[in-house]
């Protein structure tokens, strides 16, 4: 009987609890919008890096993690890509930072890739900044425009959109370098 009325006493205050715990009306709050700088007057900043993929050699930079479901097309191919970022053509030019995120084949009749990546940023005024992009690359066309969905550090709250065009590509084994200009708006 001891054990009853000590578990009814348990479930009487487990309920009292619950039902104090509010309504969950409160788990969001209006702030004030210069506690995140977002009083600020809003900047557009103009850049280009050249984003390095390579697929060969003994340290490839993106590295496909589930295979295309046909060998006519990429498509349901998925890569997952850690890939430099420079601030010329040549690969060996200044670092900086790096393209990380996957691009997986989203496109049954054309070559049309899902882009999913953060440019890293890790040198200059924007070291430990990012960007986010995410949107539609038909790689075969000459200019891809994608959005940037969002940022950190310097990039918080940023928005705005990428151009991408190939600069150069290696039809036999598939490492490309192509020029990002990228137009951020942030504060």
């Amino acid at each position: 009987m001891a054990k009853l009325i000590f578990f009814i006493a348990v479930q009487i205050l487990f309920l009292a609890v619950v039902s104090s715990a509010g309504d969950g009306e409160d788990f969001a709050r209006t702030m004030d919008r210069k506690l995140l700088g977002l009083h600020k007057k809003e900047k557009l900043t103009h850049f280009k890096v050249y984003w390095h993929d390579v697929l060969s050699g003994p340290n490839p930079t993106s590295i496909m993690i589930q295979p295309p479901v046909t060998n006519t097309s990429y498509f349901g191919a998925i890569s997952m890509i850690d890939n430099a970022l420079t601030a010329k053509v040549p690969m060996n030019s200044t670092v900086l930072g790096q393209a990380q995120g996957f691009y997986a084949g989203a496109a049954q009749k054309e070559l049309g890739f899902l882009m999913a990546m953060n440019f890293a940023f890790k040198t200059g005024k924007y070291n430990g900044s990012t960007i986010t992009i995410l949107g539609r690359n038909t790689a075969l066309s000459e200019v891809r425009e994608m959005p940037i969905v969002g940022g950190s550090g310097l990039f918080r709250f940023a928005r705005g959109y990428v151009e991408a065009r190939t600069k150069w590509i290696n039809l036999k084994n598939g490492d490309a370098t192509v020029e990002y200009s990228c137009y951020v708006l942030h504060y």
